[in-house]
């Protein structure tokens, strides 16, 4: 038992050159082309839109196409499907992964930055393979290169640095500029081959030779065979020391420094498998308390802990769960009040949770019942016998905040996501289409028909295509810019008052 809980050590020894503080390691050179990486690197169709006309306003925001990012075939490669979008601490950088184990990092332009009004277009920073396929021989079992998770760090210094994960394996990445080479060395000829130091008979100053701007990207830790179950989750922590990771049944603590071991503070594997009733879906760190984090159920749970009360957090401080409507009930209740994804807001007093139908809105101090409820596509609920014969009903849907904590957002179907307004309690229904990625584009709000005559904007329930799905969304820290994963693109908007 150590401090913080049962110690789960690795089962593998660890390279003695990750202890302490390694060496940089080269970056990586060979990679797989990505969709986003393809036509000159990127297709990058940035729209000015200082022309947009203004709507009629009503003090709301409206929101118009600023950049779409990857290809626009429609022959999509699985591996080019975007799995992750996360904005880092400031909103200057933007990083995606993919299913291909892709890591594409996207700066802020800095002249869309200063233009006024200000624009929100990103530019390629850098690309790597974060990770890459791998075969467990012990259990005889593939593990995919998929990026499950990607969080940054705080930046303290020029250099960037992030996580990433697969279902297996957390590695913790540098990110690096370099304008300058050296040359001129006296045991190394110039193409880096060692020189015969018989063949040395004078002695030369290296110099400094200015280069262009190069990024690199270096694994500088490997967080490895800590997790049985998939990962789903990773969450640094506040004091920017540790961080957490979750599987479907247990959660551990890891020091970044340390590779070797990680701590088990979150284990709910009953002694008999058979009695397995519920599995952990999502997990994070509270925003400034560094002992508080939360993680959700796929009963519809949310559970707080508090790692002063105890090593081990199997005993929650606080359970947030709403009651269940009886009118409601049905074969598929369990299945949708699985919450596929928890986000806590910025200022750490209220959380979001998402579950198939619905998004909420939890005070941390009121634990009987959500403050708010916002449903996101209710018109799903008479088609969930066939959402779940063609498996949709198990999709993740993830959300997010803004930076202000006023307005939260989520994806749906037919490529449609979600914008709650929490102060005018409004909400509105846009779509990331290619139709829209024209000069001067506003994005017109959406509505699905359910059923009776259908008005010439609205799209009947049965048209919706179920094959197109945002399921993973982020909101500029800062400012009213999006980003929004449809398949292999990245749709990036902002509003327009």
């Amino acid at each position: 038992m150590g401090r913080w809980g049962r110690q789960s050590p690795v089962l593998e020894p660890p390279d003695p050159q990750l202890q302490g503080t390694p060496p940089a390691l080269p970056p990586r050179t060979f990679m797989r082309q990505s969709s986003i990486t393809k036509i000159g690197n990127m297709l990058n169709t940035a729209i000015n839109i200082n022309g947009a006309k203004k709507p009629q306003s009503n003090g709301e925001a409206s929101w118009c196409f600023s950049q779409i990012k990857g290809a626009l075939d429609d022959d999509v490669t699985d591996a080019d499907i975007i799995s992750c979008v996360e904005f880092n601490h400031d909103g200057e950088l933007l990083a995606t992964g993919d299913k291909g184990g892709r890591v594409v990092i996207f700066q802020r332009d800095p002249a869309s930055k200063a233009a006024n009004p200000r624009r929100g277009e990103y530019n390629v920073y850098s690309t790597f393979q974060s990770h890459e396929p791998e075969f467990d021989y012990l259990k005889s079992l593939e593990i995919e290169e998929k990026i499950n998770k990607i969080r940054w760090l705080q930046q303290k210094n020029p250099v960037h640095f992030l996580l990433s994960t697969n279902d297996k394996t957390v590695k913790l990445w540098k990110v690096s500029e370099r304008d300058k080479s050296f040359e001129g060395y006296n045991t190394k000829e110039e193409n880096g081959l060692i020189r015969d130091p018989q063949n040395v008979t004078a002695l030369r100053v290296p110099s400094v030779k200015q280069i262009p701007l190069l990024v690199e990207a270096s694994p500088r830790r490997t967080f490895a065979n800590a997790h049985t179950y998939h990962i789903n989750s990773i969450s640094v922590n506040s004091d920017q020391e540790t961080f957490l990771s979750a599987d479907d049944l247990r959660i551990n603590l890891w020091h970044l420094e340390v590779v070797n071991q990680s701590y088990n503070i979150v284990d709910i594997k009953p002694t008999n498998m058979e009695e397995l009733t519920e599995v952990i879906t999502a997990a994070e760190f509270h925003p400034t308390e560094c002992n508080v984090f939360v993680y959700s159920s796929s009963k519809g749970t949310i559970r707080l802990c508090d790692m002063r009360s105890a090593a081990l957090c199997d005993r929650h401080s606080k359970q947030f769960e709403e009651p269940e409507n009886p009118t409601n009930r049905s074969f598929f209740s369990e299945i949708i009040s699985s919450i596929s994804d928890v986000k806590l807001s910025n200022s750490g007093r209220y959380m979001i949770s998402r579950d198939y139908l619905s998004i909420k809105v939890w005070d941390l101090h009121m634990e009987t019942k959500p403050i708010e409820t916002y449903p996101v596509h209710e018109y799903l609920r008479a088609k969930l016998c066939s959402l779940y014969e063609n498996d949709c009903i198990f999709d993740k849907f993830e959300c997010c905040w803004n930076g202000k904590d006023s307005s939260i957002m989520t994806g749906s179907y037919n490529n449609f996501f979600r914008v709650f307004d929490r102060n005018s309690k409004k909400d509105v229904t846009l779509e990331a289409s290619r139709d829209i990625i024209k000069p001067k584009t506003v994005l017109k709000p959406r509505k699905v028909c359910t059923g009776g005559k259908r008005k010439k904007d609205e799209i009947s329930v049965d048209c919706l295509d179920f094959n197109k799905k945002i399921l993973h969304t982020a909101w500029h820290p800062e400012e009213n810019i999006i980003a929004v994963a449809a398949t292999n693109n990245l749709f990036i908007f902002q509003d327009k008052f």
